[in-house]
């Protein structure tokens, strides 16, 4: 959405959360940029600038606000929606985290000059790559300071300086404070186990928590997620080390607290930002509902349920091969495979009964003997996932480090056994697609009353480009029809669960 010069100035005035991460301001007298919720003395409009970004009010010389913490904001949504080379430039600079900070590689990995990629970020962020790589390394370092207990010595390496000196240096020319005085002036992070992090990750408000976590609640897989206590946990795996994640609510402060177990502080970036996908903390809703409304059949759900999210996933091979197995049986009877391929495959890990194993990665599946470990699984899903396996351990397919999304949406397609709707799936909760819609699930086709998928299609693109959205709001809806189960951890199977086991041209995940 974009804002023009009078409703910015009315959004800084009031101060509305909603425009978080949006716009920038920055205050020529001070020379400080802050975020428009910042409870600081109003400035004059003559004495503000505004920035669609936070590097762009860096690279116009203005120095981070210690008050409202502009690291803290949610992600800027100006190129949220859009599949343009921007966006996928700055999807890959989240995959790289914060150690290879070269634009000609990233330009390279686009398939563009890296003049021309400097010239597309100053013309949608109002900055430049490498710009935008500091800032995020500027940020993500005052967000440690700030959050954690961790040494200054490791905060450097984990903010990707490679060097105290260099750590030292930028900080204190950025907030005109030494990594010292910085943390003395903030709140004192809460006393947490070895090698555990607590991070507060904002989000702009509506956000439907209760059907996000009732989402995730029907997946869960036993050994590998947990969803209790209102929080969702889950182990994770990076470059072969494991952790866990936990997820909680806090409506009062716009944030989710993540709390991490992890051994190498270098790849808490990466965790960070793996959960803000996950847990779609970018989205601007606003925008999202604005568009969906207009359909009269889709306009009261978003009434009644605002702030719908669309999950992401932790791991996207993980992801494809619970698709697959998802693929004509219910959604307990997929998470039931899930656990037992963790339990026969997977790796364990000491992180409590709830959470004793990793997913298998793929060379653990690609010639496993599942016909001895007593899962039942049936040899048309088995064929499938084991061929995605082996793709991805020749390097044909990666989840890790794909350029264009259509690319790696059609070399899925090669695979025998997966068709469009498990690729729209997957672009949905992998690639974070906000236009991804598998327009050949069945229930949907019914409850609509329309015939066929053609005809689903041809009613979805009025919801362009938020189509993601809109499907979630659809399977919410279905599953309205149910209810839980003593405790809420487990929803029975839908009525449209049971019409489709047998149909091979359908596929619910609900």
């Amino acid at each position: 959405m974009d804002l023009d010069l009078q409703a910015r100035s009315r959004a800084r005035l009031a101060r509305d959360p909603r425009f978080d991460g949006k716009f920038y301001i920055g205050v020529i007298t001070t020379g400080v940029y802050c975020r428009p919720i910042c409870r600081a003395r109003t400035s004059k409009e003559s004495n503000v600038r505004y920035f669609p970004t936070a590097a762009a009010a860096a690279e116009a010389g203005f120095r981070p606000c210690l008050r409202c913490r502009p690291e803290s904001s949610p992600g800027t949504a100006a190129w949220f929606g859009t599949r343009n080379t921007v966006s996928r430039a700055l999807r890959l600079i989240e995959e790289a985290g914060l150690e290879d900070d070269r634009v000609e590689t990233l330009a390279q990995r686009l398939g563009i000059g890296s003049r021309h990629l400097r010239r597309l970020f100053l013309r949608h962020l109002g900055a430049t790559p490498a710009a935008v790589m500091q800032t995020r390394r500027l940020h993500f370092a005052k967000k440690l300071i700030d959050e954690t207990n961790l040494p200054m010595t490791e905060i450097a390496m984990a903010a990707g300086f490679g060097s105290v000196r260099r750590f030292n240096a930028a900080i204190r020319k950025t907030y005109q404070r030494t990594p010292t005085q910085i943390r003395r002036l903030a709140i004192s992070p809460e006393l947490v186990r070895e090698n555990e992090y607590v991070f507060r990750l904002s989000y702009r408000p509506p956000y439907n928590w209760k059907a996000l976590l009732s989402y995730l609640a029907r997946h869960a897989a036993p050994g590998l997620e947990a969803v209790e206590d209102n929080k969702y946990r889950r182990t994770i795996s990076l470059n072969g080390a494991p952790g866990y994640i936990e997820v909680a609510f806090r409506p009062e402060s716009d944030e989710l607290i993540l709390r991490t177990q992890f051994g190498d502080s270098r790849r808490l970036f990466a965790i960070v930002e793996r959960v803000r996908g996950m847990f779609d903390l970018n989205a601007d809703w606003s925008v999202i509902a604005a568009t969906l409304s207009h359909d009269p059949m889709l306009r009261p759900i978003i009434e009644n349920s605002p702030g719908v999210r669309v999950p992401g996933c932790w791991d996207g091979f993980e992801l494809t091969t619970r698709a697959i197995l998802r693929q004509q049986v219910s959604v307990a009877a997929a998470t039931t495979m899930v656990s037992r391929i963790a339990r026969a495959f997977g790796r364990a890990v000491p992180f409590g009964e709830k959470l004793n194993r990793l997913f298998p990665t793929p060379q653990d599946l690609a010639d496993a003997d599942f016909s001895r470990k007593g899962i039942g699984l049936p040899k048309a899903r088995l064929a499938s996932i084991q061929a995605l396996a082996r793709s991805v351990c020749r390097g044909e397919i990666s989840f890790e480090q794909f350029n264009d999304p259509e690319i790696l949406l059609k070399k899925l397609l090669d695979i025998p056994g997966i068709g469009n709707w498990t690729v729209q799936y997957v672009a949905m909760r992998v690639l974070r697609e906000p236009d991804a819609f598998p327009a050949e699930d069945l229930g949907w086709i019914r409850a609509l009353g329309l015939r066929k998928a053609a005809d689903l299609e041809d009613r979805s693109r009025a919801w362009r480009p938020w189509r993601s959205y809109a499907a979630m709001h659809l399977w919410n809806m279905a599953n309205e029809r149910t209810e839980p189960a003593k405790g809420g951890e487990q929803f029975s199977r839908t009525r449209w669960d049971e019409e489709q086991r047998d149909e091979p041209s359908a596929s619910i995940v609900t």
